[in-house]
């Protein structure tokens, strides 16, 4: 039996007359690459907002670990061990590399604003395994010599690199990636497979949603496809590929 991590059930979600989340009833199995891929306007961001709790469903539930978490706010799903990065990277630009990648490990702090704003000894010894945790992360991704600089100021692939980072910090079970490989350019592309591969390998789910088709069939086990709001196809990279609704709505006759 599969063991699921995460599942949706005939979700919906409307905007005015538009049907921007259909019927939609997926289920990611846990330690899985899996893949949502469709053209624009598909609903492949709107399922992102719908599982982390940014918008709520019009109809349909969401369940993670086997717990329904439709309702929940953002930050209790993210604490629960769900994180995401963005089409485009939203980094703190004036604060540095460390501090980013900081950002992320504070879902996971037990000390509260009152022992913050009394500078009580257990809130330094927090801060300092929090620093201590970032800067491993940054280690294995290549970042350590870049800690100390402004996030800004890196070029736009280590930002990505950067934004990773900051999730996984979060320490989550899922991680949502939307258009990781966007604006990359055709090496550093090569490099984020291994990367998500690298991610998965530290025992995180991987749900992606990307329009470069070689790495979506490189890197998945299985792939989602999805036309306004519905899903159209499912299953294996090379079975979807040659699937005659995918090929008509979205990748065109010449790429099977």
């Amino acid at each position: 039996m599969v063991d699921v991590l995460l599942e949706t059930r005939n979700l919906n979600r409307f905007f005015g007359g538009l049907h921007a989340v259909d019927d939609l009833s997926i289920r990611v199995p846990h330690g899985a690459i899996q893949a949502i891929i469709g053209p624009n306007g598909a609903g492949k961001t709107t399922l992102f907002n719908l599982i982390t709790g940014v918008l709520l469903p019009h109809g349909g539930e969401v369940f993670f670990q086997g717990r329904p978490v439709t309702a929940w706010k953002p930050h209790a799903i993210a604490a629960l061990g769900i994180a995401r990065t963005f089409q485009t990277t939203k980094l703190f630009p004036h604060m540095t590399v460390l501090e980013n990648v900081m950002v992320g490990r504070h879902c996971r702090t037990r000390s509260g604003f009152l022992a913050g704003m009394l500078n009580l000894p257990r809130t330094w010894r927090e801060d300092r395994e929090i620093e201590a945790k970032a800067m491993a992360i940054l280690e294995d991704f290549g970042l350590a010599a870049h800690a100390c600089e402004p996030a800004s100021e890196l070029p736009f692939g280590r930002q990505r690199l950067v934004e990773f980072a900051r999730a996984l910090a979060m320490e989550p079970s899922l991680l949502l990636l939307d258009e990781p490989a966007a604006g990359l350019n055709i090496y550093e592309t090569r490099g984020l497979a291994g990367l998500i591969a690298q991610i998965r390998s530290r025992g995180v789910t991987c749900l992606v949603v990307d329009h470069d088709m070689s790495l979506v069939m490189d890197i998945s086990d299985d792939v989602v496809v999805l036309d306004q709001g519905r899903k159209i196809a499912e299953g294996p990279p090379r079975v979807v590929q040659r699937d005659p609704e995918v090929i008509r709505v979205y990748l065109g006759d010449g790429y099977a």
